[in-house]
């Protein structure tokens, strides 16, 4: 049996750790838009090169424009049609596995109370609906019997030096600044890159795992306080938590709105609402635990912003 692996996007955050953490047991092939000696091309990524792959994982994707300066076309061509296109090579190939690496925007961008593979998908960003123009093509194909199928629905991913949105919290605590958001007692969930790279590592191996949607999160939400305490903890500092009180908040954030300020209405948001997605089926599926804890795998990070 092969032990060719072929991962698009290889050079991201995730596809970099994804990389290191199957480097022993497979030999990698990235595939990419940029031709270097290392990378093929998605043109060069023909039916042979398939065919001698046991596994097509597909990373590449735009995501998140928070500037709002990607047009939505952009999004399209890349989050679909690339999709689209690879898919196709991938069901006319001998290749077995595939792996789409989606996102929970494409399902909601808020959460009241917790979010499973049954909600009905309803994105509201441009970046949430290609990636469901995407699935929804997958989903559309008849599988082979002896292909196996995975759309991966992750939460925000952090790992060791990839900041992303932990870079305001730490900048909080590694400042020393206070804490203002004391009052609110929210529950968001987060994804180790190890425990993503884990249950890919596991859906390559483990023929017994039905094809799927399956959304990918640590165990255990975590609310934003109790993150800032996780911080500290591990860059050894102390956290000073104030309970402002919440208008005051809305009012701080709505300042931010109109002129530079640390925090604006949405990154209050983002600090203090609600985001939990449960991890549920994919656990049951794979038959085993995540190796790290949400704590474990949000010192791990912080630990490498302090370096």
């Amino acid at each position: 049996m092969t032990n060719n692996i072929l991962i698009s996007g290889i050079t991201g955050f995730v596809g970099s750790n994804l990389f290191n953490y199957l480097k022993e047991d497979y030999r990698i092939q990235g595939v990419s838009r940029r031709i270097t000696e290392e990378l093929i091309s998605y043109d060069t990524l023909d039916k042979e090169v398939l065919d001698i792959s046991k596994a097509f994982i597909h990373l590449a994707g735009k995501a998140h424009d928070l500037k709002n300066t990607a047009q939505e076309e952009e999004y399209f061509a890349i989050n679909f049609e690339l999709t689209k296109q690879v898919f196709n090579k991938f069901l006319k190939s001998e290749c077995e596995v595939f792996v789409f690496m989606s996102s929970v925007k494409a399902v909601a961008d808020e959460v009241e109370t917790f979010l499973t593979e049954e909600v009905i998908p309803n994105p509201v960003t441009v970046y949430g609906k290609s990636k469901l123009a995407a699935e929804n093509y997958i989903l559309s194909k008849e599988i082979p019997k002896d292909k196996r199928v995975y759309i991966l629905r992750p939460c925000m991913i952090h790992g060791p030096y990839n900041k992303g949105n932990l870079n305001l919290l730490y900048s909080f605590v590694s400042k020393g600044i206070p804490y203002p958001f004391g009052r609110f007692k929210n529950k968001r969930s987060f994804l180790s890159v190890e425990n993503l790279c884990f249950v890919i590592k596991e859906l390559i191996e483990n023929k017994n795992v039905l094809s799927g949607v399956y959304q990918v999160a640590d165990d255990q939400p975590i609310s934003t306080k109790e993150l800032v305490k996780n911080i500290g903890l591990a860059i050894n500092k102390r956290v000073l938590i104030l309970n402002t009180p919440k208008f005051i908040i809305n009012f701080l954030g709505k300042v931010g709105d109109v002129i530079p300020f640390p925090i604006n209405s949405e990154k209050t948001h983002k600090l203090t609402s609600n985001y939990v997605v449960l991890n549920k089926r994919i656990k049951k599926a794979i038959g085993k635990r995540l190796p790290l804890s949400v704590e474990e795998g949000i010192q791990l990070t912080i630990k490498s912003f302090n370096k």
